[in-house]
């Protein structure tokens, strides 16, 4: 019976992001990014296009161009 909370417990230690490397997370924001025709960007967006969120945690940006 005990064997059954030890797995209920895994998936979120797997789920959970280590520090400085968001993991999982940081793949569904790229995902969401390119959903919303987005791109990432290193450090900031071109002139001629707007902030719509965050590509990972470690601050890249998700833009695409103004309407």
């Amino acid at each position: 019976m005990r064997i059954y909370y030890l797995l209920f417990v895994l998936p979120f230690l797997f789920l959970m992001p280590v520090p400085g490397n968001g993991g999982i997370i940081s793949l569904l924001q790229k995902q969401f990014c390119s959903l919303r025709s987005g791109r990432c960007a290193l450090l900031t967006c071109l002139p001629k296009e707007e902030q719509i969120g965050r590509c990972s945690l470690s601050g890249r940006k998700c833009c695409r161009r103004k309407k």
